[in-house]
């Protein structure tokens, strides 16, 4: 039976168990870090302090306003300074946050506001319009607070209580409300819902809290970061970046609109040192004029994720001064869960070899147990840089499931792993490749056709911005690939040639048959949203 050590007073207690959260590394930053730079948006500044004691008049206006611990709190605001205090305020008085995409259309707020049930939401003055219709439209809803941003020359409407009256009547004394268990919520969070309606992903305190120690080793951080908010608050709470900046003594430096103006700025007079964002992201500070650009003198570190970054966007982004790393995760998984880690055998590569490898989906994270790719009898793939599974996740950092839908929960988790829905293969050094979505697959006369392959190819040619890639219903080959591209300020190039210069790259029944040049619908986040292309391109 083996040896049984006798663990007679070993028990869990006070002194040596505490439930695992982001509120930590505020009260701890509070306190070491107190007078040091915490938040900045335009000529706002707040130190640790401040910030700490802001956050703790939120949550006592919270709790006045007669919110309860496990009550929702919604938020409809863009990446400003109220909304990095939300973070922490709302879970401070025992609350969970739902900060809910300023891109929705009015039915959709309305319904998660009714789905998520908020009781308050913090609103940004040039949306408050849009949330008192959302409420009208289910006879309720949460009691709007309103967010005026005067950096954004936004004067409050007057028609609801204030966001800095709300804080004058808090307590900066407020005793934060601490999780009495790690598994309780944190945030709900709605998925873009491109196939019905959203579904509301429920985030614990442990699972944010293990992302948020395991993504700085990820990142290669050091103490004392200046994080440039331009992944959205309301996209996996930015991806757990602004838990976890403070327990690294950082800086957030807040961009409400995301322009290549605004990026280089952050960068050049902020002295921002890294930021995530999606590969358009990217594109939009290559592409930057010669009037919107600043010059920096260090390198910037970039988390890029929400698409495959194409190399040829990679190879003319690095030299301008940036390191990228490729993250990749879903909400999910409280955003990015996976990293192409750079390996010493990668430096010997030419540039082109570089950004290709740059260019994988990568290897898990270490707060993450396992993610592999495997077939649909859950039986792992081989590593040979050609079959195709999905890839499944398993660890702490998955959702605790779908709120009010326990039946999605169950499929999402059948078989002990989260189905993610993406397809990928791995390389023998067991790094995975997203191919493409499940429903992106393109299926040519039996052969499958990565539409992400295609577009890669598409963005190597000198005129393209972007390229999108989709089926189009064809009465002989069941699918052919339809290119959708938008082309560079400037440039030029014709369907015939984009076709013929795809042809050089890819296997025949690969190359679009039809080039539409078209501006790419995209979500708030930078994300191609391909129903729509699929649409039109049936009616082609």
């Amino acid at each position: 039976m083996g040896w049984l050590p006798d663990e007679t007073g070993l028990d869990k207690c006070t002194a040596n168990f505490v439930p695992l959260t982001p509120l930590s590394h505020l009260k701890r930053a509070a306190d070491i870090f107190a007078t040091r730079e915490a938040l900045v948006y335009g000529s706002e500044r707040r130190t640790y302090a401040e910030y700490a004691q802001r956050v703790s008049r939120l949550a006592s206006g919270l709790a006045g306003l007669g919110i309860k611990p496990g009550d929702v709190v919604a938020t409809l605001l863009p990446n400003v300074a109220a909304h990095a205090e939300a973070h922490f305020g709302v879970p401070a008085c025992g609350a969970v946050l739902n900060a809910i995409n300023t891109r929705l259309d009015l039915d959709t707020v309305a319904y998660i506001f009714e789905h998520g049930g908020a009781k308050v939401a913090l609103v940004d003055s040039a949306l408050i319009e849009l949330a008192e219709r959302a409420c009208y439209i289910i006879g309720g809803g949460p009691k709007l607070i309103e967010v005026p941003d005067a950096q954004a020359g936004l004067a409050a409407s007057g028609r609801h209580r204030s966001y800095e009256e709300l804080l004058a009547a808090g307590d900066p004394a407020y005793d934060w409300h601490m999780p009495q268990d790690e598994w309780e919520s944190l945030a709900l969070n709605y998925t873009s819902g491109t196939t019905g309606r959203p579904k509301g992903v429920v985030y614990h305190h442990r699972g944010a809290y293990l992302s948020t120690l395991g993504q700085p080793i990820s990142w290669r951080m050091a103490l004392y970061p200046r994080y440039l908010t331009i992944v959205p608050m309301f996209h996996c709470n930015a991806w757990c970046h602004i838990w976890m900046i403070p327990a690294l003594g950082g800086t957030v430096v807040c961009l409400r609109d995301v322009t290549a103006r605004g990026i280089y700025q952050a960068i050049s007079v902020e002295k921002a040192t890294h930021f995530g964002g999606a590969p358009i992201v990217l594109q939009t500070v290559v592409n930057a004029r010669d009037d919107e650009r600043l010059p920096f003198d260090h390198i910037v570190e970039v988390f890029t994720a929400g698409a495959p970054p194409p190399a040829a966007v990679l190879a003319a982004f690095e030299p301008l001064g940036f390191n990228v790393t490729q993250v990749y995760g879903l909400t999910e998984t409280y955003g990015p869960a996976t990293e192409c880690t750079w390996h010493d055998g990668f430096d010997t590569l030419d540039a082109n070899g570089r950004a290709a490898v740059k260019a994988r989906t990568g290897v898990l994270m270490p707060f993450m147990e396992d993610i592999t790719v495997t077939d649909p009898a859950m039986t792992p793939i081989a590593r040979d840089g050609a079959a195709l599974g999905e890839i499944m996740h398993r660890g702490n950092g998955v959702m605790k499931g779908y709120y009010k839908n326990p039946e999605a929960t169950a499929e999402a988790f059948k078989g002990g792993y989260f189905h993610s829905g993406d397809i990928a293969f791995r390389h023998d050094d067991g790094y995975i490749k997203i191919a493409d979505r499940a429903k992106d697959i393109i299926i040519s006369g039996g052969e499958n056709v990565s539409s992400v392959e295609v577009e890669g190819a598409l963005m190597h040619h000198p005129a393209v911005a972007l390229a999108a890639v989709v089926a189009k219903p064809d009465e002989k080959w069941g699918e052919v690939p339809c290119a959708f591209v938008e082309l560079k300020e400037g440039r030029s190039a014709t369907e015939a040639e984009l076709i013929a210069f795809c042809r050089e790259r890819l296997a025949g029944f690969k190359t679009p048959k039809l080039v539409v040049f078209h501006e790419l619908p995209k979500t708030s986040t930078g994300k191609i949203q391909k129903f729509e292309l699929r649409t039109l391109a049936k009616s082609l």
